[in-house]
C-alpha cells in the first residue's frame, strides 16, 4: 500500500458520510482539461532581461513535444494554445498531425498585435486606417490557422492605449475598435469563438482601451453570441473581486475563458496558486456552481498563461496544473445544500465555515489515488524529473539565445 493510500480511504469515508459522492468527485477530475501555452515552452524573460534555459523549446514542434509530457505525467492536459507569428510554420495541417501523434490537440489561437513598429500608436483602435488594417488582417489570417488546426478559439489580447492627456480622442478610439472587432467577428467561421481579454493597465500609460471586464463585455455584447469575455486573473487592480466577475459573466452567458496564472503586484504571471491559492479555490466555487445550474450554458477554455522565467520551463507549468487540480478538487468537495442552506438562513459564519472546511481539506492523497486510477504516477512532478526528460532536451537542443517570446499578456 502507498502512503497516501490510507489517508485517502480516511477521506472517502468522510466524504461519504457527509454525502458528497466520491465517485462522482473523482470522475469531475478525471474530466477536468487545462490548455497550456506553447509560449510557456520557449525562452522567455521579464521587460528587462531574458535568461535562457538549456533545452528550452526553440520552434513549434519542440514546444509540442515539451507540452506532451505535462500530459503524459497529469492526464488533464491535451491541447496547447499557439501564437503567432512565434508559431508560425509551413505546414499547419503537419503541425496538427505531430501534435495529433503525441496525443494533443492544438488549441487556442493568440494573434499578436503590440510587436511590429507600426503598433506605436496601437493596433485595432490606431487612427491610421492602413495600421488597422493589418492588424485586422492578421487576426483574419489566424482564424484561418485556426481552421487548419482543428481550433475553435480566437483569443484576442490588445496593447492598445494612450500613453499621454490629449494623444488621441476617447470616444474616437472606441468607435474604431468596435469596427475593427466586427469586421473580425464577421468574418469568423461559424465554429470559432471570439474571446476578448482585457487588461486595466499596461503599456500605455495614460489609457488602456480594453481596461475592464465590463469593456469587454460591453464589446462581447455588441457583437454577438460567439464573443464572449477572457479573464486572465492577473489583468485586474489589487483587491478586485474576481471571483465575482466570473460568477456575473457565467450568469450572462459571457465567460468564454481563463487565463490561469497568479500575482504579487501586477501582472506579474507567476505560477498558478503560488500566491493566492484561496481566490484560485473560491473562483472554482463559482465555475462549479454554474456549471451544476441547469439554466446555465457553460463553455469556458481553462488556459494557463505565465512566464516561467527563471524555473524549468515544463516543471513550473506542472506546477500550475497540479494547484489548479487541487483548487478545483477542493471546490468539488463543498457541500453545496448546505452552503445554500446557511445562506438563506443568513447564518453568515456557518455559510463561510462551509467553504472554510472544504479549503482546509488535504485533497493530495484523493488526487494521487485519481491519477493511480487513470494509470498515471501518483506524484506526477517526482515522476517526471526522473524520466530523464529535462537532461535529454538539454542534450539535444543545447542553450538558445534569449527571445522565443513571452506575449507579456
Amino acid at each position: 500500500m502507498h502512503h497516501w493510500q490510507k489517508a485517502y480511504e480516511v477521506l472517502a469515508e468522510e466524504l461519504t458520510a457527509r454525502g458528497i459522492c466520491v465517485d462522482e468527485v473523482k470522475a469531475a477530475l478525471k474530466a477536468q482539461r487545462v490548455e497550456t501555452p506553447s509560449w510557456g515552452y520557449g525562452n522567455s524573460g521579464t521587460r528587462f532581461k531574458t535568461f535562457p534555459q538549456a533545452g528550452a523549446a526553440r520552434d513549434a514542434y519542440e514546444k509540442l513535444a515539451d507540452a506532451a509530457q505535462v500530459h503524459k505525467f497529469t492526464g488533464v492536459c491535451p491541447s496547447v494554445a499557439l501564437h503567432i507569428p512565434w508559431d508560425r510554420v509551413e505546414d499547419y495541417g503537419e503541425l496538427r498531425r505531430y501534435a495529433e501523434g503525441l496525443g494533443l490537440r492544438l488549441g487556442a489561437i493568440n494573434p499578436n498585435l503590440f510587436q511590429d513598429n507600426g503598433y506605436m500608436l496601437g493596433s485595432l483602435a490606431n487612427p491610421l486606417l492602413a495600421v488597422r488594417r493589418q492588424a485586422i488582417d492578421h487576426v483574419l489570417e489566424c482564424t484561418r490557422i485556426a481552421q487548419q488546426t482543428g481550433s475553435d478559439v480566437i483569443s484576442l489580447w490588445l496593447a492598445d492605449g494612450t500613453s499621454y492627456p490629449g494623444q488621441d480622442n476617447v470616444r474616437r478610439r472606441k468607435h474604431r475598435l468596435y469596427d475593427s472587432l466586427r469586421e473580425i467577428y464577421e468574418s469568423l467561421p461559424a465554429s470559432q469563438r471570439l474571446l476578448i481579454e482585457y487588461k486595466f493597465y499596461e503599456p500605455a500609460f495614460y489609457l488602456t482601451d480594453l481596461p475592464d471586464w465590463g469593456t469587454a463585455y460591453s464589446f462581447s455584447l455588441k457583437l454577438g453570441q460567439r464573443a464572449q469575455v477572457l479573464v486572465d486573473l492577473g489583468h485586474h487592480p489589487q483587491g478586485t473581486n474576481i471571483e465575482q466577475i466570473v460568477g456575473f459573466l457565467i450568469d450572462e452567458g459571457k465567460l468564454g475563458g481563463f487565463h490561469f496564472n497568479n500575482r504579487k503586484y501586477g501582472d506579474d504571471d507567476l505560477t498558478v496558486g503560488s500566491i493566492n491559492p484561496y481566490e484560485l479555490f473560491l473562483i472554482f466555487n463559482e465555475l462549479i456552481d454554474g456549471e451544476r445550474d441547469p439554466k446555465v450554458d457553460m463553455n469556458v477554455a481553462y488556459m494557463i498563461d505565465q512566464s516561467n522565467n527563471i524555473k524549468p520551463k515544463i516543471e513550473d507549468t506542472m506546477q500550475s496544473v497540479l494547484h489548479i487540480q487541487e483548487a478545483y478538487a477542493k471546490a468539488l468537495l463543498i457541500e453545496r445544500d448546505k452552503l445554500l442552506q446557511y445562506q438563506l438562513a443568513g447564518d453568515v459564519v456557518a455559510a463561510e465555515e462551509t467553504l472554510l472546511a472544504a479549503y482546509s481539506a488535504d485533497v493530495r492523497p484523493l488526487l494521487a489515488q485519481v491519477r493511480t486510477e487513470m494509470g498515471l504516477d501518483p506524484d506526477p512532478l517526482a515522476a517526471y524529473r526522473a524520466g530523464g526528460y529535462a537532461e535529454k532536451i538539454a542534450k539535444e537542443r543545447g542553450q538558445a539565445s534569449g527571445g522565443g517570446g513571452y506575449e507579456g499578456a
